[in-house]
């Protein structure tokens, strides 16, 4: 060997002790992953900006409550819960990355989220690669819990709400003539499209045209134009609030006077303060009713109102609910396992039965999904953009 290769190997000694010493301390770190004498680490990414921002913030603020709740009253296991909160602007790519970082970096032991199915279908394969249970509170797109054992959710899926939405439009509102606006850049709206097409045709309506937009466009003349010329008596539009305030504006300034017809990707407040009194008679399904006189649910609103009536809109959406009932499941798992090993959570979680939550009734399916009952509301927005949805009815499973 060279007197300068030598040199050159006795430089990169300390270099390559350092990189050892670094191995050992990660090595060592993932011994105690997620947990500590006195926490335990769990994950929440959502959309807390971005176009959909109104889901992530709700469904923190749910989990908010829950974790304190859970924690006031003496945590888990006698430890407390501790929410690491990553933001995913909405985007599937960003909830991929947040994803990854929550389990590799923060080393949490379970994950909250997502509420847009896109974003829950992005991160999910991730929670799944690492056998971190992850717990979706309002993703309904069936896919997302075929990833893998370890994905969960706390919410109905879109083949029951398509069928609840076209028993409704035949039953309840006796359409006969549909036509379907979907957003094709959505795995949540073309999903749930689909199911109402199937359901609506086999109890006799017919779909006079289905066509698309995509999410973040601002101008639907030409949908809207094409869809007139149908003359339908209804139109079922199962996009994000974002987009559906838009679509009923323009469609009330083209002279279309029908009623619209969507999912729960309506909830939330901006959809009022977009589309205003346009949406006046339209319907869609959701996971609870604020009107539902079940006490557990009743102090959840009136504790939320309490928290953040002050500085947001002061009842509860569906998205606050299912964030909160989520967290309270996880909790509930991790105290029948007797742990928070990711394995023994995971089979804990595939095990509930019965648990009572402001949702109502959640008992998980041998495919992870919540089987429960969804309330079809009514909008309804005064001429000052105040707006309520009003209990029109429930369907069971």
């Amino acid at each position: 060997m060279l007197f300068s290769d030598m040199k050159k190997l006795r430089n990169m000694i300390p270099l390559a002790l350092a990189m050892a010493s670094f191995a050992c301390l990660s090595a060592c770190n993932k011994k105690d992953a997620g947990s500590s004498d006195n926490e335990i680490l769990i994950g929440h990414y959502g959309s807390l900006t971005g176009a959909t921002a109104t889901f992530g913030q709700s469904a923190q603020k749910g989990i908010e409550m829950a974790v304190d709740a859970i924690n006031e009253s003496g945590g888990v296991l006698g430890k407390k819960l501790k929410v690491i909160v990553e933001d995913d602007q909405g985007k599937p790519e960003e909830a991929q990355t947040v994803a990854t970082k929550l389990i590799s970096k923060d080393r949490v032991v379970a994950l909250l989220g997502e509420i847009a199915s896109s974003n829950s279908l992005a991160a999910a394969p991730v929670a799944q690669a690492n056998r971190i249970p992850m717990i979706s509170p309002g993703s309904t797109n069936p896919k997302v819990t075929m990833v893998g054992d370890y994905i969960f959710r706390v919410c109905f899926i879109d083949p029951f709400q398509g069928l609840v939405m076209a028993k409704f439009a035949t039953n309840t509102l006796k359409l006969k003539k549909v036509a379907v606006l979907r957003d094709i850049k959505s795995d949540y709206s073309v999903g749930l499209a689909n199911f109402f097409v199937e359901n609506f045709a086999k109890m006799g309506g017919t779909i006079v045209t289905d066509i698309s937009y995509s999410q973040g466009d601002k101008d639907f003349t030409a949908q809207l134009t094409a869809i007139k010329a149908k003359n339908p008596d209804g139109i079922f539009v199962p996009g994000y609030y974002t987009e559906v305030g838009l679509i009923a504006l323009q469609a009330r300034k083209l002279g279309i006077t029908v009623t619209l017809l969507g999912g729960d990707g309506w909830d939330s407040s901006d959809l009022w303060k977009i589309g205003g009194t346009a949406l006046n008679g339209c319907f869609y399904s959701n996971h609870y009713s604020v009107d539902d006189p079940n006490p557990i649910l009743q102090k959840f609103v009136k504790d939320y109102k309490t928290r953040y009536g002050k500085t947001s809109d002061s009842i509860p959406d569906a998205m606050a609910a299912l964030g909160y009932d989520a967290a309270l499941v996880l909790a509930d798992a991790m105290k029948r396992a007797n742990s928070t090993r990711p394995d023994s959570v995971r089979d804990a979680l595939a095990q509930t039965k019965g648990f009572m939550g402001v949702t109502g009734n959640t008992t998980l399916d041998s495919n992870r999904n919540a089987v429960k009952p969804a309330v079809v509301l009514e909008v309804k927005v005064d001429d000052k953009g105040n707006g309520r949805n009003v209990f029109k009815e429930t369907v069971s499973p």
